[in-house]
């Protein structure tokens, strides 16, 4: 089934902003927002739901600390126990400064693969740009046509009052 999109081009922040509040007002569904850097709250005003990375890098990092230590307890402690400068095999403060770096390290790659993954960004991957410019100075608002009540012409007088520079219809896929 295709479906079908309207997309609307502005050209500063307060104008993106404003439309993202008033399009969420009447509950028309909003697929993305472009933006070529990040405004502050729009995330929020569009009703994103808040990303999990930040749970992924907290965990995976946690899970390289305990790793590492129970690696190096379980070296130094009974594995190959030797006896260096009369310390004791079991010492955990010095663990410290090792655990602590591969727990920064565990905690970065799993953000970045999992920003890759869940971005579904590979090599060789082309981008799908709404607008060229939109990496330079324009922003734009993706709404998805769900029904046959969508009212492209009001939407437009929406955009019109928020100094819209472009409005533009796009159908994706197809029946099959």
């Amino acid at each position: 089934m295709s479906q079908r999109y309207l997309l609307g081009t502005f050209e500063r922040e307060e104008d993106i902003v404003g439309v993202v509040k008033k399009v969420r007002e009447l509950n028309y569904k909003i697929v993305d927002v472009y933006t070529p850097y990040a405004v502050h709250g729009l995330e929020r005003t569009a009703g994103f739901a808040p990303s999990r990375l930040p749970w992924v890098c907290f965990a995976l990092g946690l899970f390289g600390a305990l790793f590492k230590v129970w690696f190096e307890f379980w070296t130094t402690a009974s594995d190959w126990a030797i006896n260096v400068g009369g310390k004791p095999w079991n010492s955990l403060p010095a663990y410290v400064p090792i655990t602590f770096e591969v727990m920064v390290l565990f905690a970065g790659l799993s953000t970045v693969f999992a920003f890759f993954w869940s971005s579904r960004l590979f090599p060789g991957k082309k981008p799908i740009m709404p607008d060229i410019r939109v990496t330079n100075d324009r922003f734009v608002l993706v709404l998805e046509q769900e029904d046959s009540t969508f009212d492209v012409a009001k939407v437009q007088r929406i955009f019109k009052r928020f100094n819209t520079v472009k409005v533009e219809e796009r159908q994706e896929g197809g029946q099959g």
